[in-house]
């Protein structure tokens, strides 16, 4: 690899051109070589900004391309696992964006695709959001300041879904989207890392109001079929329960926040004020900063 590691960039919108590619471009010994967007023009456009030296019109040219070590994977969920799947056949590194795939069927070939080739880094975006928060929660609960815990609750909510004159967005297309419903699963991650299990019984309940939308692509009206809001409750096998709210239909300040309630104290994540707070019954609010590490 002549000491540094090139990396080819298949998708490349705004997440990828604000994070992905200034961030690969800082790392000593690391490059983007090529990209590949979905039309000709716009690969040239972002590799003009990012002083990319070359552009591919297909995705399997990138994979295929004996002086690409590895792919980053910005596109719609549609072409994650065919993408990642291939390139680590090519022997190529993967990194892919969040959602990891359309569904369940195709995360699971992804997975079994990275176990045929250990020695390949294969990798998804982690939920960002409670990064620097993560391994204060994961003390806190470990050391049972919070005693058993009996309830754990997250509630996002934004305006997503609530103009029905708006074209379909890719994230209420099935065909690109699959079976992701607003920002659900990287919501529930962080909950994963915490608590290091998944409950044992599941309910959901999601409803759609605008029942038709224009795409865009085709020009014509079309069925909305992923949910403009869902609730879930699970129950655990200690007992505790979870509720997950995630709403694309409210206006104005939108909720952003975690809260997970033990028998002697309750910990609550602000995402929108960036607080951690502790709450035991007779004594003040304790604001709680993350670990160093964290940071």
């Amino acid at each position: 690899m002549n000491g540094r590691v090139r990396i080819g960039i298949v998708g490349a919108g705004g997440n990828t051109k604000a994070k992905h590619i200034p961030g690969f471009q800082a790392i000593d010994g690391v490059s983007v070589d090529l990209v590949c967007n979905r039309s000709e023009a716009s690969s040239r456009k972002v590799a003009d900004e990012f002083d990319i030296p070359r552009i591919a019109e297909k995705w399997e040219a990138v994979v295929a391309d004996p002086e690409i070590d590895a792919i980053c994977i910005g596109t719609w969920p549609y072409l994650h696992a065919p993408i990642a799947i291939a390139a680590l056949k090519a022997g190529k590194h993967v990194l892919t964006e969040a959602r990891i795939a359309m569904n369940a069927s195709e995360a699971t070939a992804m997975l079994k695709a990275s176990q045929e080739h250990p020695k390949l880094v294969a990798q998804v975006v982690p939920s960002p959001f409670t990064l620097r928060w993560d391994r204060t929660i994961q003390k806190l609960l470990s050391s049972g300041e919070l005693g058993d815990l009996r309830e754990a609750r997250f509630i996002k909510s934004l305006a997503a879904n609530v103009d029905s004159q708006a074209e379909m967005s890719w994230r209420q297309n099935v065909e690109y989207s699959g079976n992701n419903t607003l920002m659900f699963g990287i919501y529930y991650e962080p909950l994963q890392r915490w608590l290091g299990k998944e409950p044992k019984r599941v309910l959901a309940k999601g409803s759609i109001f605008t029942l038709e939308r224009r795409n865009a692509e085709s020009g014509s009206m079309e069925s909305v079929c992923i949910p403009e809001t869902v609730t879930v409750i699970a129950e655990y096998e200690n007992g505790m329960q979870l509720i997950g709210v995630m709403s694309g239909l409210e206006q104005g300040a939108s909720n952003d926040e975690y809260v997970i309630c033990g028998s002697k104290g309750s910990l609550r994540l602000d995402l929108n004020a960036s607080r951690l707070t502790l709450s035991k019954l007779g004594e003040p609010d304790h604001r709680i900063e993350p670990l160093i590490e964290d940071e």
